[in-house]
């Protein structure tokens, strides 16, 4: 079981050169003028640019779901999450055989991350009592079913449509990977990080469950 993983010794973080705040245009990207590849064949500079330096993305490095009981933010620090996220994702390494995410470009520079992975990869997730969970006859084991469960935009190229297609190729890609379905869980009155109802919507999920008065289960089934 993934949540009897013994815990991991923290790891130093490779220095951090300054990731500079792009500034521009702000209209809406369209999904062709993306490139949007397996986190794999990113670099790790890629994904800290996406992260930044500062803040919750990378104080979390889409680590929420995937932590062990007991840990947190705090106890683990930004340094270990963020190693963690490079051993995820595999990148660096295009021959990797699994990562956790994609990440998307624009003109070259990277510009956006999605997770997406077996929700059984989810410790925190599978802990969870209602999302999502409730009123549901779910394996929580079933390596078959994935999860999309963060988006990060970078700073500067926000509410411009990355999400929306990231969230088209993460269904893609897990279908592509043999998974029988894939979710997503959406809080539709502001989003955050797990992403909103539109989001899923527009990328053909369909809502399969309200699990709580802001989140609800949007799903694709193969």
């Amino acid at each position: 079981m993934l949540d009897a993983l013994p815990h991991r010794e923290k790891r130093p973080a490779p220095p951090r050169a300054p990731v500079p705040r792009p500034t521009g245009s702000r209209e809406p990207i369209a999904a062709d003028q993306l490139t949007i590849v397996p986190a794999n064949q990113a670099t790790a500079e890629d994904l800290e640019a996406v992260f930044g330096t500062r803040g919750d993305t990378a104080r979390c490095s889409c680590q929420r779901f995937r932590m062990l009981p007991k840990e947190s933010w705090a106890s683990e620090g930004p340094e270990e999450l963020a190693a963690r996220l490079r051993d995820q994702t595999a990148c660096g390494n295009p021959e990797a055989k699994s990562t956790s995410g994609l990440v998307a470009y624009l003109d070259g520079e990277p510009v956006g991350w999605c997770a997406v992975a077996s929700r059984a990869d989810h410790p925190r997730l599978r802990r969870d009592n209602r999302i999502p969970w409730m009123d549901r006859d779910e394996d929580k084991a079933d390596t078959t079913v994935w999860a999309v469960t963060c988006f990060v935009t970078r700073v500067g190229f926000r509410r411009r449509g990355i999400s929306r297609a990231l969230a088209r190729a993460a269904a893609d890609f897990a279908r592509d990977r043999g998974a029988r379905a894939v979710e997503g869980y959406p809080d539709f009155v502001d989003g955050g990080s797990v992403g909103t109802l539109d989001t899923f919507a527009d990328a053909g999920f369909a809502e399969v469950a309200r699990p709580g008065r802001r989140r609800a289960v949007m799903r694709i089934d193969f």
